[in-house]
């Protein structure tokens, strides 16, 4: 095989221990271990410099390939994150010295495909954006707790209220948990908003059958959900004090797209960037977010097409932004989703949609504006098909249309 590197280096990253094994022969190796403390780090990053090195590669493995890169980021080393998937090991080939040896010789030789990673400015946006999704779905499942034990009390506020943990619904709970008896004039003080039901409806409502340990625990759970909102108003803070111009203005202009609010799109922006030359095309996009769908034919067959794991928290977030687009019913993925469904279900109707959003945020990140297409697009194709298919259906179930162009 051709030789495209003559001096490189294969790294087998472990979390106390690193081996790097430099090739600058066909025969001549030479493999060093190595710690993984910032001073360790540096020490082969000056060896490496020393041996005129021209590139490095190292698995994906966990989160300890950061430090690596990190380093070599620092003094100037063209380095490669490689996925384990895409250079698994010739069997008798396990150990740490045999797998680094391995990674430097397909390195060598151009077989290793390098992953995407992010300059560091946007490594540590994105740490900061997929923190607070954390702490957003911490406080989520601290929120379902709290609604099932309002329930295991007898307390049914959730049928009048679209979300427990709104100003009045807060302050409803915790007079249901301080008082045994609420009378009218206390339920309404509380309501600060306008609400679908009647006082005597949430009275009725708030009648449960509380015991003092309950009362304790509700309102600790209260008070966890309370400082997690604090918590979470801090995190966006500094999100905002974070987000350069260049992200702010892509933040509004995929802002614009149906299903996508201001916090998913910095979210989707932490996670891709700003710059799409990176990207090939919209669809090498969506296949490394993973909600394109996979190749797997055989002897002219279609097999599954299962999609594949991709970008976990990009993922995520355009099903979020999917689930949320379908409900905007004059807008082109309601028809999308609509056209699926019946075929397809609605799970893969869902992902075809993130599909569909993913593809707009990249031609708007390419300085496209977007235009939605609109709830009538798939009826504008074969309008005259169709229109003779409905009217056969219609004389087929007993109604005479009278239209010439049209056989019985």
């Amino acid at each position: 095989m051709e030789v495209v590197y003559r001096r490189c280096c294969g790294i087998d990253v472990h979390k106390r221990k690193i081996v790097a094994c430099l090739m600058t022969g066909q025969r001549k190796r030479d493999t060093r271990e190595f710690g993984t403390t910032t001073g360790a780090l540096r020490e082969m990053a000056h060896w490496l410099k020393a041996e005129e090195c021209e590139i490095v590669a190292m698995e994906s493995t966990g989160s300890y390939w950061k430090p690596l890169y990190n380093v070599f980021e620092l003094e100037g080393i063209n380095a490669m994150v490689v996925n384990a998937a895409h250079m698994k090991t010739i069997p008798g080939r396990k150990t740490d010295i045999k797998d680094a040896e391995w990674i430097a010789d397909l390195l060598r030789h151009g077989l290793l495909k390098a992953s995407f990673v992010p300059d560091k400015d946007q490594r540590e946006y994105r740490e900061l954006t997929r923190y607070r999704a954390s702490r957003v779905e911490e406080r989520a499942r601290e929120v379902n707790r709290m609604q099932k034990m309002l329930e295991g009390a007898n307390i049914k506020l959730s049928s009048h209220v679209s979300d427990i943990m709104g100003k009045s619904a807060k302050k409803l709970i915790q007079l249901a948990i301080s008082h045994k008896e609420l009378t009218h004039k206390q339920i309404s003080m509380a309501c600060t908003g306008p609400l679908k039901a009647t006082i005597d409806e949430l009275k009725a409502s708030l009648e449960g059958i509380i015991s003092p340990l309950q009362r304790s625990l509700f309102a600790e759970v209260i008070r966890v959900i309370e400082e997690q909102t604090e918590q979470i108003e801090r995190i966006e803070a500094m999100i905002r004090q974070y987000t350069t111009e260049a992200y702010d203005v892509a933040a509004k202009a995929i802002d614009a797209i149906p299903g996508i609010a201001r916090r998913s799109a910095e979210q989707i922006i932490a996670e891709i960037g700003v710059d799409m030359s990176r990207f090939p095309t919209a669809h090498h996009l969506c296949a490394w977010a993973g909600v394109a769908p996979g190749d797997n034919e055989s002897a002219g067959k279609r097999k599954s097409g299962k999609t594949r794991q991709g970008n976990k928290t990009l993922k995520k977030t355009l099903i979020l932004c999917a689930n949320s687009a379908i409900n905007n019913k004059e807008s082109f993925f309601y028809a999308q989703y609509q056209r699926l469904v019946v075929r397809k279900g609605r799970k893969k109707a869902i992902v075809a949609v993130a599909h569909s959003m993913l593809i707009a945020v990249y031609h708007v990140l390419s300085g496209n504006e977007f235009r939605d297409l609109g709830a009538d697009y798939y009826t504008q194709f074969n309008r005259e098909k169709k229109a003779k298919s409905l009217v056969k259906q219609l004389n087929r179930l007993g109604y005479k249309i009278d239209c010439p162009d049209i056989a019985a």
